[in-house]
């Protein structure tokens, strides 16, 4: 169980302590967040408690001196911009060194020393193989909209102690939802009483969430997807596909599953987060897939890279050129390997594919090839295929064993026998459930919210219990914690 249990149990004790504590004493409240958000995060490694609280400090330092350059007298308008903007490339240049060092300076030296090597020159950058930090993608882009908008005039500055806890919040410090200070900022000035929130929804999500992750996830990861990708040579084509299939199910349900849960205990809290998955696979276009997955990462791309960049303002080219840049760079985000670049790639081909043909169809007045159910089924089919392409080299451990991953495919020899039904069933199952009614968990909530307290209780106790017995013994760490 490991870190995800002590992420678990964390949880709720930070909560409980945090509500009983400040119940008479309202003040207490943000000082209490943020010791118990640093002894959240110290737990893990109590040397980035100190990276952590540098980026809290650089950024809301780079975020008063925006603001105050924003405050100018009238008679400069332009000046202030101007001042504010370069306050701004201060503070992204600042995060995005800490993020280089600490991420992707290893990745360079590797591959500067490969590359020097073939014309016989010795390259003398070191590897540092640092550790990396829990969370740093998270909270650094976190810190970077916030003095891009403070730069742009969209959010006013943060009090200190109101900016820390801000950056630092327990529940998605580690993985998430990307959370924007125009939404966290009013919340923390209002300051919620946590005696009165929507516990139902909490409970409801938090219930979800450790559904997803500790049955579907932990399960198909030790009954498929591990054996699968770690030596695909021994099993069949149909197994190896049907791991791809079950490593694009789990993925999901771990990364949803960790952001329900911290969603819900935001909502414990008195705080509401955005949205971060709409049933994904659901997706008939990857445009579409892309504003149904990891939604605040989508965002903050689209705002902060895509937009900047021109957009799709500038002409045809320059918007199939800002896409890739921004795919790119999207999976740079997620890890500094090659493999991760490819599967940036993808997606970035392919959206500027879907644009292409959009614009093509829409200048000859095309009509439907197909009729419109049908269209729909291999629209749906050719997105989910793309997307369990590009998984294939977001899982796998090198190039060469995506490589392998796609030849093993098309064997029919190694039958290792891992395709039981069960696994079937909950794969596709898990797929088809992408397709439920979007109100299901709207009226399943009601329906618990209708419920008296002990009928509450007793339904969480047996939730618990079932998911307990049902979840696999250990349960495999949180695959986003490691970007």
């Amino acid at each position: 169980m490991l870190f995800p249990t002590f992420v678990f149990g964390a949880f709720f004790v930070v909560v409980f302590v945090v509500n009983w504590l400040t119940r008479p004493h309202p003040a207490l409240w943000k000082p209490l967040m943020l010791a118990a958000s640093i002894v959240f995060y110290g737990w893990w490694s109590w040397r980035f408690v100190f990276l952590l609280l540098t980026t809290v400090a650089v950024n809301w330092i780079v975020g008063h001196f925006a603001a105050a350059a924003l405050r100018v007298s009238e008679t400069a308008p332009a000046g202030r911009w101007v001042a504010a903007r370069r306050w701004v490339s201060v503070g992204v240049t600042a995060n995005l060194c800490i993020l280089g060092v600490f991420k992707y300076w290893d990745f360079f030296a590797v591959e500067m020393s490969n590359l020097l090597e073939r014309f016989g020159i010795s390259n003398a950058l070191p590897v540092l193989e640092y550790t990396l930090p829990v969370g740093i993608s998270f909270y650094t882009f976190q810190a970077m909209s916030y003095i891009i908008d403070i730069g742009r005039g969209n959010v006013r500055e943060m009090a200190p102690l109101d900016f820390a806890v801000y950056l630092s919040f327990f529940p998605q410090l580690v993985a998430g939802p990307i959370v924007r200070a125009s939404e966290m900022a009013p919340q923390l000035a209002a300051q919620p009483d946590p005696r009165y929130v929507p516990a139902a929804e909490a409970f409801g999500l938090i219930l979800s969430g450790l559904f997803k992750k500790v049955v579907v996830s932990s399960f198909l990861a030790g009954e498929i997807v591990d054996g699968v990708f770690a030596d695909p040579s021994a099993h069949s084509g149909p197994e190896v596909v049907l791991g791809v299939y079950a490593y694009a199910v789990q993925i999901y349900a771990d990364f949803s599953g960790y952001t329900d849960i911290a969603i819900g205990v935001a909502l414990l809290l008195g705080f509401r987060f955005p949205q971060n998955f709409n049933n994904p696979y659901r997706a008939l276009t990857l445009q579409d897939f892309w504003r149904r997955w990891h939604m605040t990462l989508s965002r903050w791309l689209r705002d902060y890279l895509y937009v900047p960049l021109g957009g799709n303002r500038s002409g045809r080219v320059a918007t199939y050129r800002n896409l890739m840049i921004v795919m790119l760079l999207g999976g740079l985000w997620h890890g500094s390997t090659w493999n991760f670049v490819i599967w940036g790639g993808i997606h970035g081909v392919v959206l500027a594919v879907e644009r292409l043909v959009r614009e093509q169809r829409r200048r000859s007045g095309a009509g439907r090839v197909l009729p419109a159910h049908l269209g729909d089924m291999v629209r749906w089919l050719v997105t989910f295929h793309v997307v369990c392409l590009a998984w294939v080299f977001f899982r796998s451990a090198s190039l060469s064993a995506a490589v392998e991953m796609l030849g093993a495919m098309v064997s029919f020899d190694g039958y290792a026998g891992v395709a039981s039904p069960l696994v079937i069933a909950v794969t596709f199952g898990a797929l088809a459930f992408q397709f439920a009614p979007d109100d299901w968990f709207d009226q399943l909530r009601e329906a618990f919210a209708g419920l008296g307290w002990a009928a509450q209780g007793a339904v969480v106790g047996v939730c618990l219990v079932a998911i307990d017995l049902l979840g696999p013994t250990g349960v495999a760490p949180f695959i986003y914690f490691q970007f």
